[in-house]
């Protein structure tokens, strides 16, 4: 399967404070801020939900987004001035938006690259 040409949401929509996306292969729940654009969401929290019931978490953030963070740190004592930038559950990507994200988070779930980024959730 070519980037971009994953299949369409089963379902999707407002389950408030979560955007929930379900996929033939899982559940993604975002936790974008209230009143943002979906299509131009940026830095998101989502939790996802994999068939075998395991759940997984990261912090997405696009290109951009981290670039404005790092110049708002300069001259700051935040991450050395804005000279580093890292997150522990954090992915990168290059465009924004909900759909972007889930289209992303469905390559890294088809070539195997899913547990690698995303932090598994442990219940104790």
């Amino acid at each position: 399967m070519s980037p971009g040409t994953w299949s369409e949401p089963v379902e999707r929509g407002w389950d408030e404070p979560w955007y929930r996306v379900r996929m033939e292969d899982f559940e993604a729940s975002f936790l974008p801020s209230d009143g943002e654009d979906l299509d131009e969401v940026c830095n998101v929290d989502v939790f996802v939900t994999l068939k075998d019931g395991s759940r997984w978490t990261a912090t997405v953030f696009t290109v951009a987004e981290v670039e404005r963070l790092m110049k708002l740190w300069a001259g700051t004592d935040e991450a050395l001035g804005g000279r580093y930038f890292w997150v522990s559950d954090g992915l990168i990507v290059r465009d924004p938006g909900i759909d972007n994200m889930t289209d992303v988070i469905a390559g890294l779930i088809e070539n195997g690259e899913f547990p690698d980024i995303f932090q598994q959730v442990i219940n104790s």
